[in-house]
């Protein structure tokens, strides 16, 4: 059995932990057969065998699953760009698989225990309902619900070489917020998912503007800062830091992708991608 999960960015500008978009790359995750003499014989090329620490192991035993995986991912790690949620959700797939079958509705049937589980390990669930659902998510952690999309556009994600741990940049963040602060995130969250549903492109830059986490965490990262003010310059409809960063997101029309990509500078690579509205995904 494979799971097959994407990568996914968090937060969107204002919603912090209330937001997820499922992207075009993916984390495979497999289930080697008990009878394989060799592990590390039978794995893809690409692949390496999970060890009894990796991410997707730790999700597959916390469900009781049996034998070892093999993980094959070109998601990035420790760049914000979901690569923790997505082989959590795979192992926990995998393991669900293993306990009751694969079906046609495996992934449908076992999603909100899949997300449960997901959401504990990941310690919040935007990530984690992004890669099991695909698309535009948003949840309140304990309900999870598709965003309606009134548009398809590129997704032109900056990564640089340097990583961030989310465990260390949430511990910056303060514990308590103005209300101005909390009614223009809520406002702006709001205004985001409707301007999504519309397909209102124009709207995006003002919808995706953030008070409670992008600040501290851009202090911490200028070169971060620099490729979310030069992909607005270039004219992207909207750019965000992608969850805890230091990645950095940002929407376009496709045939503006590449050129967009180019203007964000060399402090970092990019890639074009596209929201993925398949989500995670399960075969025999």
């Amino acid at each position: 059995m494979i799971a097959r999960v994407p990568a996914s960015s968090a937060n969107l500008g204002p919603g912090f932990d209330a937001l997820g978009m499922a992207l075009s790359l993916w984390a495979e995750v497999g289930l080697i057969a008990s009878d394989a003499a060799d592990a590390d014989a039978v794995v893809p090329e690409g692949a390496h065998v999970a060890d009894e620490h990796h991410l997707a192991t730790v999700a597959f035993r916390r469900l009781h699953g049996q034998g070892s995986l093999w993980v094959r991912s070109p998601i990035p790690m420790g760049r914000g760009l979901g690569y923790s949620a997505a082989v959590r959700v795979a192992g926990l797939m995998l393991a669900c698989a293993q306990r009751d079958g694969v079906g046609a509705d495996v992934v449908a049937g076992h999603a909100d225990e899949v997300l449960h589980h997901a959401s504990a390990l990941e310690g919040h669930a935007d990530n984690a309902a992004a890669a099991v659902l695909g698309g535009v998510v948003a949840t309140t952690g304990e309900r999870s619900i598709r965003v309606p999309m009134g548009f398809d556009p590129a997704v032109v994600v900056w990564v640089p070489s340097f990583v961030t741990r989310t465990d260390q940049s949430r511990s910056q963040l303060g514990t308590s917020v103005s209300l101005a602060d909390a009614v223009f995130n809520i406002g702006h969250v709001a205004f985001l998912v409707a301007a999504f549903a519309a397909g209102d492109v124009a709207a995006l830059r003002h919808a995706t503007q953030d008070r409670l986490h992008q600040p501290v965490r851009f202090a911490a990262a200028p070169q971060s800062q620099a490729a979310y003010e030069a992909a607005l310059q270039a004219g992207a409809w909207s750019a965000w830091l992608s969850g805890s960063g230091p990645t950095v997101a940002a929407l376009c029309s496709l045939d503006m992708a590449a050129d967009l990509a180019e203007a964000l500078g060399a402090d970092g690579h990019t890639k074009v991608l596209r929201i993925d509205h398949g989500g995670a995904t399960l075969e025999a």
